[in-house]
């Protein structure tokens, strides 16, 4: 069963047309659009000791990322549309997003980070209304084998910029300002670079060897939550394989799915500091518990709209949230790190819901892939879970200028639409026994 789908696979390749040179300046657009959000490049231009996300020039430095979108949108202008269409969720997050400006602590703030947030978005859907799977798993894959270049190259020319100095001396960090954003970026890379193996087999050997090179980023930047994650990872991978080998082989992968969720809840339950101690946390993790107590404490009174979105972390004044957050935790945070408190913080408990139903809604459907043999499941499956756990410890969701929710949106978009199949592959597919 595996080696006719290898062969069924290379004979697809060879039944799509050949790509032409609008195709090619639609890819790179697409690649360039990963690497600005990635924001790899923003210790290297700002510097690793106040590098910020924020300010003129940075501003500036995305305007070609909103650019590339905006080609991609145009290039494939009735897909976004309909991508935007079976979204509904999506318009109904933005939608609030915009009107929080009613009631935003800050509505300048809410104003410009909800037109970031709307190019960012939009990118998403327009890389999902553009490319095919198996071309969106190779167009992020190549993001990421820049980026990993690129971070070793980093490390080993200017080690005072790709090692950690201060905390954690001589873990890699490579582009990024810590070495968790490079194990993390990293994991998500692996991924990306095994789904283009399995959905590329002509040029598997090459993304193979990239997967590997994100694994031994993931290693050397000493990162224990981005190698539980990239373990996740591999399980998922392992998951589709499984159950794209038949129904029996499915059936088989469903129950060790399950027996796994039920082992790893167990865990969390009764030996939770055997697992804190392992990822080199404490029971607050890292200070997070008391940054989600703040946040408990400053939503009362505005637990179903929120302060706005965008307008919390650099209100300074004495008796702003972000001052009561600061007091409960004992420090300054600059997000929520958690993505469903940043939501309710940004947007309220409407919001939440809101992206709740979205959430669970592409659960369902990366499900539907992985179990009705779609090829997307290869890249959908092992990136939601991912993201899911992330998003437990990290602002993630909803959130401007960042590549993950950029990614998120490409492949729940994706995933509502489905890939349209060329002529040449309907008649190669209609001409299959």
């Amino acid at each position: 069963m595996t080696a006719q789908l290898w062969s069924l696979a290379q004979m697809r390749a060879q039944a799509e047309p050949r790509p032409t040179a609008m195709d090619g300046l639609a890819f790179a657009s697409g690649v360039l659009l990963v690497l600005i959000y990635s924001q790899g490049w923003l210790g290297p231009v700002m510097g690793y000791g106040a590098a910020t996300q924020e300010g003129p020039l940075i501003r500036l430095i995305y305007f070609p990322a909103y650019f590339a979108g905006l080609f991609l949108v145009l290039t494939a202008l009735p897909r976004t549309i309909e991508g935007l269409v079976r979204s509904p969720l999506l318009l109904v997050l933005l939608g609030l997003v915009a009107v929080s400006w009613f009631w935003s602590v800050d509505p300048s703030a809410t104003v410009r980070r909800f037109v970031a947030l709307g190019f960012t978005s939009l990118g998403g859907v327009a890389l999902a209304a553009r490319f095919r799977w198996p071309t969106f798993a190779e167009l992020v894959a190549t993001a990421f084998a820049v980026l990993a270049v690129l971070s070793v190259l980093m490390a080993l020319a200017k080690p005072e910029w790709g090692l950690m100095t201060r905390e954690f001396p001589g873990a890699w960090r490579g582009l990024w300002l810590e070495k968790n954003n490079l194990g993390g970026n990293m994991t998500v890379g692996f991924g990306f670079c095994v789904a283009a193996a399995v959905l590329a087999p002509q040029r598997r050997k090459m993304w193979a060897a990239f997967a590997l090179l994100c694994v031994l980023l993931v290693a050397a930047s000493t990162s224990k939550t981005s190698l539980v994650v990239l373990l996740l990872t591999v399980g998922c991978m392992g998951f589709v394989w499984l159950v794209h080998r038949g129904p029996a082989a499915g059936v088989s992968a469903a129950w060790v799915g399950l027996v796994g969720l039920f082992l790893i809840a167990a865990i969390w339950l009764f030996a939770a500091d055997a697992v804190f101690d392992f990822l080199g946390k404490d029971a607050t993790l890292t200070g997070r518990t008391e940054i989600w107590d703040g946040i408990n404490r400053v939503m009362v009174g505005h637990a179903w709209t929120g302060y706005g979105y965008g307008a919390i972390w650099d209100d300074t004044d004495a008796f702003a949230p972000l001052a009561w957050i600061t007091h409960y935790a004992g420090f300054r945070a600059n997000h929520a790190h958690n993505g469903w408190m940043e939501i309710w913080l940004n947007i309220g408990l409407i919001g939440v819901i809101a992206f709740g139903l979205w959430f669970t809604e592409t659960w369902m459907r990366t499900l539907w892939a992985t179990f009705s043999g779609d090829e997307g499941a290869w890249v959908a499956l092992p990136f939601v879970a991912a993201y899911s756990i992330a998003m437990l410890t990290e602002s993630i969701t909803l959130n401007w200028h960042d590549m993950r929710w950029v990614l998120f949106v490409a492949v729940a978009v994706k995933l509502a639409l489905g890939d349209p199949q060329p002529a040449r592959w309907v008649r190669f597919n209609s001409a299959m026994p």
